[in-house]
């Protein structure tokens, strides 16, 4: 008891009697020093820091009026992990944030941003880019190939007519969020995205008018907005989608399915589409015989002479363009064949006994 009690004393032990008591507390502390709060301060620029930046593991810089950050200065955070500087006037990114190989989360929501640096493509520990509310019009069509660790993607409210190529090689991504923009379509190769848990393309309005069928083979999906398009029609693959759970289509012109089938459910709908992609519609289809008819010359385009010669695609058939069956049924079912049995409107006049 003497032993415990004099280490408590050194800070040894915690109050409940277990070691490391003085030293979390100084580790706290010390990860407290490792943040630089400079958020809401109103400035049009920033200082000199005179400081060192390279202990410096979160930076917030967020609701300011900053118009540029120095090159400089982010070329000095050597062991920065989050870096958030949304909600000021920024129109662009400085090039050195190439430099931060630690970086995992990035916010630069809320500037008026038109592009992102090429470079951002060197921050391959990246695992969140947030790049909501700004004007940007593209994304690096490289973005994919290198930022393998990125989980989440959200570029809302934007000017994006289309989404890099190379969104297909972000493997690791769960959430990719690309509402209130002016997409025309989803990139190729989606099935590559097997940890996609929601996908978020709602407000695209009139420009998005088509799901590519890769949506349905997103294995993981689980939330899915498609809400407020032009879209018609729903990939029939979609049947497949037995994970997901949520799923907005509304404000769509939809036909197929069609929208009191979607509002039944997703059961509902993963039934449709799931007969529809096996070829039944739920309809007895009649059969078409006609054709068949002509494919094997029962009836062809040849006339007999003195008559005009009529256009193999027209749909009315002329009685003398027939050529009967040799040999093959009884002069009965020849005249059960006859065209003139067939096409010839039903007489009116009593029957003769």
């Amino acid at each position: 008891m003497r032993e415990m009690g004099e280490k408590r004393r050194r800070g040894h032990l915690n109050p409940a009697g277990f070691a490391g008591g003085l030293h979390d507390h100084e580790e706290k502390k010390k990860n407290e020093e490792h943040k630089l709060d400079m958020s809401g301060m109103s400035m049009d620029a920033l200082p000199h820091l005179t400081m060192s930046l390279g202990q410096v593991t979160i930076l917030d810089l967020s609701n300011n009026n900053l118009e540029s950050i120095p090159e400089s200065i982010i070329a000095r955070l050597l062991n920065v992990v989050v870096l958030d500087v949304r909600s000021n006037q920024l129109k662009s990114l400085p090039n050195s944030i190439g430099c931060l190989s630690k970086l995992k989360v990035l916010n630069v929501s809320g500037n008026l941003l038109e592009s992102l640096p090429n470079t951002i493509e060197e921050c391959r520990a990246l695992e969140e880019l947030h790049a909501n509310f700004n004007e940007l019009t593209k994304l690096p069509d490289t973005l994919g190939f290198e930022l393998h660790s990125l989980r989440k993607l959200s570029v809302n409210s934007n000017k994006l007519a289309q989404l890099p190529s190379s969104t297909s090689h972000m493997t690791a991504l769960r959430a990719l969020d690309a509402r209130l923009n002016c997409l025309r379509a989803l990139p190729d190769g989606l099935e590559n995205l097997a940890n996609l848990e929601a996908l978020n393309v709602s407000q695209n309005f009139q420009f998005l008018r088509e799901l590519p069928y890769a949506v349905g083979l997103l294995a993981s999906l689980r939330e899915l907005d498609v809400s407020y398009n032009s879209i018609a029609a729903l990939p029939d693959s979609m049947g497949c989608l037995t994970k997901l759970a949520r799923f907005s289509a509304v404000g769509n012109p939809l036909v197929s399915p069609p929208m009191d089938v979607v509002e039944q459910g997703l059961d509902a709908m993963r039934a449709y589409l799931t007969a529809r992609m096996n070829g039944d519609d739920g309809k007895r289809k009649k059969k078409a015989w006609l054709p068949k008819l002509v494919k094997y010359s029962t009836f062809t385009a040849r006339m007999t002479p003195g008559r005009t010669r009529v256009h193999e695609n027209t749909e009315g058939l002329l009685m003398s363009d027939y050529r009967s069956l040799n040999g093959i049924a009884s002069p009965r079912f020849l005249t059960m064949l006859s065209p003139r049995r067939l096409f010839s409107p039903r007489r009116n006049s009593p029957k003769h006994c």
